[in-house]
């Protein structure tokens, strides 16, 4: 039985420039990525697919993979800007990756049943890997996705604004996702969401989405069938992107699945400004001295 996560990782290399100017967080080189398949093999994931661009692929598999594939089952697709439903043609001047939802279409053959999904460059700490590896296991109901969601003041950086999707939870369940730029205060945070409707002040503890979900085969093909429809509308639009949030919004407003809303209290890190990274590093260094994690990962 293959139990499968899926890291969001073709962004990795347009963002850093190339692979090889990734800054390490743990003590021996080790990236978030490393420390997030630990996670992964701990809670019981027994296979990860990588998708990652495929320029990148000897980069990625030498500097990431190689010292991974002896521990877990390593695959790797790629998410190619002329991966496109038939009939569709990528602009000869996109240069922008299409989105979240377009990875997922990209792994539309490789998976079979529940899986879950992280981003590369997200910190989240081995509870969410416990939660997410229940849901794959033990999920029988093709129209029950998770999402799992933090405090957002557990997600805030001291460097400078971010961006979240503030969860709106009913009876347990995800009734959308609001994506707002938050600026965080000594005791609430103020949310300015990104459609342009009026800010809110809200609570530290707010739940907020930080593509950490769990998706039924169902669900994959949702998204997988819905791009053609973002296609027709955007395909002109250079900088435009096919958003697994937004196809989530969208399904649930239309009845058609339903995302269990699962917390947590644990602290989230990702490196939105350069600042970002020693607190990383700070972090993981007290995770290592309360033996959370070995020295050496792997």
């Amino acid at each position: 039985m293959d139990y499968t996560l899926v890291v969001l990782a073709a962004g990795l290399g347009s963002r850093y420039g190339s692979l090889k100017q990734m800054e390490p967080v743990g003590p021996n080189g080790e990236f978030i990525i490393d420390y997030s398949v630990y996670d992964a093999i701990r809670a019981g994931f027994n296979r990860v697919v990588f998708i990652i661009r495929k320029d990148f692929y000897d980069d990625f598999r030498e500097t990431i993979g190689k010292r991974l594939e002896g521990h877990v089952n390593v695959k790797y697709v790629f998410q190619e800007l002329d991966d496109l439903p038939l009939g569709y043609e990528c602009p000869k001047d996109r240069v922008k990756p299409w989105g979240t939802g377009a990875a997922i279409y990209s792994v539309r053959d490789k998976i079979a049943g529940n899986f879950a999904v992280i981003n590369a460059d997200d910190f989240y700490g081995p509870k969410a890997y416990k939660v997410l590896f229940d849901y794959v296991k033990n999920n029988t109901d093709e129209d029950r996705g998770l999402a799992l969601c933090y405090e957002v003041g557990n997600t805030l950086s001291k460097n400078g604004s971010v961006k979240r999707g503030i969860a709106i939870v009913k009876n347990g369940n995800l009734d959308g996702i609001k994506e707002s730029k938050i600026e965080g205060y000594f005791d609430y945070v103020i949310a300015k969401p990104l459609d342009g409707s009026e800010s809110f002040k809200t609570s530290l503890d707010t739940l907020v989405t930080v593509n950490l979900f769990g998706i039924t085969s169902k669900i994959k093909d949702i998204i997988v069938d819905n791009f053609s429809t973002f296609l027709d509308d955007n395909i002109d639009k250079l900088d435009s992107e096919y958003l697994v949030p937004d196809v989530i919004n969208s399904e649930i407003n239309k009845g058609n699945i339903f995302f269990e809303v699962k917390g947590t209290n644990s602290k989230w890190h990702g490196v939105t400004y350069k600042e970002d990274k020693d607190e990383l590093v700070a972090a993981i260094d007290e995770y290592i001295k309360d033996g959370v994690y070995p020295k050496q990962l792997f």
